[in-house]
């Protein structure tokens, strides 16, 4: 029976993205492939992080015994799993669902966006200062669907533009949902507001992360 290496499963709000404010079920996977200077969650890539077996049947029991609509599987890269498409594909079974994967931009998502249109994708594109942006599988942009968002976590003004860059590029805005975050603690979201007036930037969104500012930056389980 294939098992999937979990290290958190909590109900809370989405803090971010299409469903921010609601509550969704989270499954957390170890591991992650990247390694971006912002990361909040590198306690969850460490190689000894303690994580717990689950099969697909035991996360689903536990989603459906949340009450939660909304799941949103996270990580480290969730999409590095083995078995994932299996485990995608199980939980889409159930109709009352809608599964966002929070995804790093390195993974083809192929395998994965045909299942249905309640899988959705949330793909960061990894900007210069996450030092990460040679690792993003380009040709991902054709395959997003109006389901979808593209994720630009920005630190700096030169993020900003080459997110703008990124956009116009791939003709992303009206293609897919498109937020711009703030790095937490690098920039100001007054700033991000400004920029987007300079660049006209209709059909994209300002994101701010709910979770960090309703509890401690760092606090797990939320």
């Amino acid at each position: 029976m294939k098992k999937y290496q979990v290290v958190e499963r909590f109900l809370s709000i989405n803090g971010e993205g299409k469903r921010a404010g609601q509550l969704a079920f989270f499954v957390r996977f170890a591991g992650c492939n990247l390694n971006c200077s912002y990361c909040d969650t590198t306690w969850a890539n460490e190689p000894d992080v303690a994580f717990e077996w689950m099969s697909k049947e035991e996360i689903y029991d536990e989603i459906k015994h949340s009450g939660a609509d909304n799941v949103t599987l996270t990580g480290g890269e969730p999409l590095l799993r083995d078995g994932m498409k299996e485990l995608l594909s199980y939980l889409a079974e159930d109709e009352k669902l809608t599964i966002e994967i929070e995804t790093n931009g390195s993974i083809d998502l192929t395998p994965y966006v045909t299942i249905n249109d309640r899988i959705v994708m949330t793909m960061d594109y990894k900007l210069p200062d996450s030092g990460m942006e040679q690792e993003m599988h380009i040709a991902n942009f054709k395959l997003l669907r109006k389901v979808d968002t593209v994720k630009f976590v920005s630190g700096s003004k030169a993020d900003l533009l080459r997110a703008v860059e990124i956009m116009q590029t791939y003709q992303l805005i009206g293609k897919c949902a498109c937020y711009i975050s703030p790095v937490f603690g690098k920039i100001e979201p007054s700033e991000i507001v400004d920029f987007m007036k300079e660049e006209k930037l209709v059909g994209v969104n300002l994101q701010i992360q709910m979770h960090k500012v309703i509890w401690d930056p760092m606090m797990k389980g939320v």
